[in-house]
């Protein structure tokens, strides 16, 4: 399995705006959170699964989402290729993040908010849990305003 992104879209009337992602199915959505940045300083990462599928939509400003695949969850090797998608909440769509993969997130605007999707529990997922550290694979310094 790979990172998806999955592409939403807009309306707008003089009703007012809709912004939607229709493709996503909701079918193995176990339990969902928010997680809400003041600033853009904070960096979360690295948090991995093994079994656990993570889906992301930015409901209020504009994240960078980072991924990379593991090679080993004991021991992953330091040069780890990382993929980054920028999420909106101008342009809805949701970053699909299957089992075998971390992420890390950091908010590019004040006051950004992420809606986070899984397929497991809270429970289950306490025992898929996999923290690297942040410094690791990715230079978040550049995504500095």
């Amino acid at each position: 399995m790979q990172v998806e992104l999955i592409e939403g879209g807009s309306f707008a009337d003089a009703r007012g705006s809709l912004l939607f992602v229709n493709e996503f199915d909701f079918k193995s959505v176990k339990r969902f959170y928010q997680i809400v940045h003041p600033d853009i300083k904070v960096v979360r990462a690295w948090q991995g699964h093994k079994i656990e599928h993570k889906h992301f939509y930015v409901a209020q400003g504009s994240f960078v989402i980072a991924t990379v695949r593991i090679d080993d969850f004991t021991n992953p090797s330091l040069n780890l290729k990382t993929e980054e998608t920028i999420l909106t909440a101008k342009n809805p769509a949701i970053l699909s993040v299957p089992p075998g993969f971390a992420n890390g997130i950091k908010a590019l605007s004040s006051n950004s908010i992420l809606v986070v999707y899984s397929n497991l529990t809270l429970i289950e997922s306490k025992h898929d849990e996999y923290r690297f550290d942040s410094s690791l694979w990715l230079n978040w310094d550049k995504y500095q305003e």
